[in-house]
């Protein structure tokens, strides 16, 4: 597949099947998302790959009460308190693996750790799998507790937490709204 194809059927995935995504897999993804920019060439990010069934499950049922107690979105949304209150609900929609791009607090590691996990989703579709950038998880995953749970300290917060897996359907395209271009000359 190439570049293109890969910007341009890249969709969250939210079904996947219960075949395992390999660990070669997994490291071809992680390849590709460090050869992305970061700001003053820092390369700050840290890759944590979770795929123990029991802990996905656990931080699933953490991310989601954290969510009900913090979040005014949640509270405001009736679709997201309800969904966020039903225990058979899982963030991570039951994929195989979680790859949470982490880095040390400081300037621009957001963004660096976006931009690799821009490329780890493109390679990831361009590979046959399908990711979604799970931002329920990102609340409780900044927590102590959430940290821990991902072997993570001092100062490094996790900013992008991704589930991968082989997609039970390939996804259907969405309509993008026309470009807002502001033409200054």
């Amino acid at each position: 597949m190439d570049l293109k194809e890969a910007i341009y059927s890249r969709r969250a995935v939210r079904e996947f099947t219960s075949q395992p995504v390999d660990e070669d897999a997994l490291r071809q993804l992680i390849d590709a998302a460090i050869q992305a920019p970061s700001a003053v060439n820092q390369q700050p990010w840290l890759f944590t790959v979770v795929r123990d069934k029991a802990l996905l499950a656990c931080i699933s049922r953490e991310a989601k009460a954290h969510m009900l107690k913090t979040s005014a979105a949640a509270l405001a949304s009736h679709h997201f308190q309800s969904i966020l209150e039903n225990p058979d609900f899982d963030i991570f929609y039951h994929a195989p693996a979680l790859v949470v791009i982490s880095a040390p607090e400081g300037p621009w590691v957001v963004e660096d750790c976006a931009l690799a996990a821009e490329n780890l989703m493109l390679a990831a579709c361009a590979a046959g799998l399908g990711t979604c950038w799970i931002g329920f998880a990102q609340g409780w995953l900044g927590t102590s507790e959430g940290k821990s749970s991902l072997k993570l300290f001092g100062t490094t917060m996790p900013v992008a937490p991704i589930i991968v897996g082989h997609p039970k359907t390939a996804a259907a395209p969405v309509p993008r709204k026309a470009a807002k271009i502001d033409w200054i000359s």
